[in-house]
């Protein structure tokens, strides 16, 4: 597992990368010499992504890991998100990021198909946040789709999408993200993830009973937030999640911790 830490207040932060393996999936051991890259001055390495199969499994090429991230400078208030890259033989030691791929976004997630890289994000240049779709013959140059692809349009989902998660099943791409689900004067601010499905990958059916998960209040760990999230079909043909979670307000943290859970299927 690859993730984003930082220390400090939360106006302050400065996330780098970090490591940490499991041989179940549940139980992780962060790496010893943590954090594993670092990015120039005050930027940070923000919601950081492999290369990956359609089935969400690790996709090497030529023997590397290529990983992207988006990156703003916190500290000096800087709205402006920007996408880079970097790569590595071992996910400990990584090459230096590449410079700016494309601006204004945010929570990118990359699949290789055939010979295109697929990528989807979150654009930041303005309220409310929408996805946007883009492709890519190398994964360095990225020909963006001129329309969004999915934006805010149910009644659970208030202000902004973000974190889109695409894998594919059969000739089916999925999609799972978030959005606030509640929000307004005296109300707490929380997420929870919706589902959608695409056959092109640019039009996108949500599910109706979206959203299809959410925090758990009797859980003091996640009781306010879960999102930010990774997916993987197992072996065994079930789909796991792992997601980033938030306790009550005030929030010191800005993400607190790391759970998981398992879809297994419809039972009859």
């Amino acid at each position: 597992m690859w993730y984003s830490g930082s220390g400090g207040s939360v106006s302050q932060r400065v996330f780098t990368l970090g490591v940490a393996t499991s041989r179940d999936g549940v139980h992780f051991e962060k790496y010893s010499t943590n954090p594993v890259l670092r990015f120039k001055g005050d930027y940070s390495i923000l919601t950081p992504t492999l290369l990956r199969a359609t089935d969400g499994s690790l996709l090497r090429e030529k023997g590397r890991l290529r990983l992207w991230f988006s990156s703003c400078d916190f500290p000096a208030q800087n709205p402006l998100h920007t996408l880079h890259e970097t790569g590595s033989e071992d996910g400990i030691t990584w090459d230096t990021p590449s410079a700016a791929q494309l601006e204004n976004i945010y929570a990118p997630t990359i699949i290789k198909e055939h010979n295109r890289y697929l990528m989807w994000y979150v654009d930041v240049v303005a309220d409310p946040w929408y996805f946007r779709f883009a492709e890519s013959h190398d994964g360095i140059n990225w020909q963006v789709h001129p329309q969004p692809v999915l934006e805010l349009d149910q009644t659970w989902e208030h202000q902004r999408l973000f974190y889109p998660t695409v894998l594919k099943d059969g000739n089916t791409y999925l999609m799972w993200y978030g959005s606030y689900s509640s929000h307004g004067a005296g109300k707490e601010m929380k997420t929870a993830l919706g589902f959608a499905a695409s056959c092109d990958g640019l039009h996108w059916q949500k599910h109706p009973h979206n959203p299809v998960f959410g925090p758990d209040e009797t859980r003091a760990w996640e009781s306010h937030y879960t999102t930010s999230q990774s997916v993987l079909r197992t072996e065994d043909g079930r789909w796991r999640l792992w997601y980033a979670a938030r306790p009550q307000p005030p929030f010191d943290h800005k993400y607190f911790a790391i759970g998981t859970a398992i879809w297994e299927g419809l039972q009859t």
